[in-house]
């Protein structure tokens, strides 16, 4: 497997490895399935993306968000990571975290912060054996299908 940043030629692929983790409910609270076409939205931004390939397929990616407009928080990303269902416990989600975290090192930023629902114990894992640091847990966050959910809130300060 290697890493790369993304283009805006995979964003079929990331879009379909999102959508997997939008059904299984265990990464994220959304519900509605993405099209390449909202994830090329994302490279009109400031967003650090990369891709992990497995020969010639996409089988994970991370990326980064704003965390907030205030200029004090600029150096601040929320950032996600999703492997596809059929390379999960592979390895493909700690080379696109390194990938993401040297990124971000590149780009400023000094924090990279998450919620993760607790019962999602691979992701936990990982970004723990990363140096992730567990900050505390919101408890009722939101609703996904109709039940609360806790998130645990992690962060990495990115070293200069």
């Amino acid at each position: 497997m290697k890493v790369r940043l993304a283009t805006i030629e995979d964003a079929g692929a990331i879009a379909a490895i999102y959508n997997q983790g939008i059904e299984d409910r265990v990464a994220t609270f959304e519900t509605v399935p993405r099209s390449a076409a909202d994830i090329k939205d994302w490279f009109s931004r400031s967003h650090a993306i990369v891709v992990v390939e497995d020969g010639n397929n996409v089988v994970a990616f991370a990326a980064t968000f704003p965390y907030r407009e205030r200029a004090c928080y600029a150096g601040i990303r929320e950032f996600s990571v999703y492997v596809e269902r059929d390379c999960r416990g592979r390895g493909a989600g700690r080379l696109a975290m390194n990938a993401l975290i040297a990124e971000s090192r590149k780009r400023g930023d000094w924090k990279l912060l998450s919620r993760v629902f607790p019962d999602n114990t691979q992701s936990l894992k990982l970004l723990y054996s990363l140096g992730f640091r567990e900050v505390g847990t919101y408890k009722r966050h939101a609703k996904l299908d109709g039940v609360w959910r806790d998130v645990v809130i992690l962060e990495y300060l990115v070293e200069p």
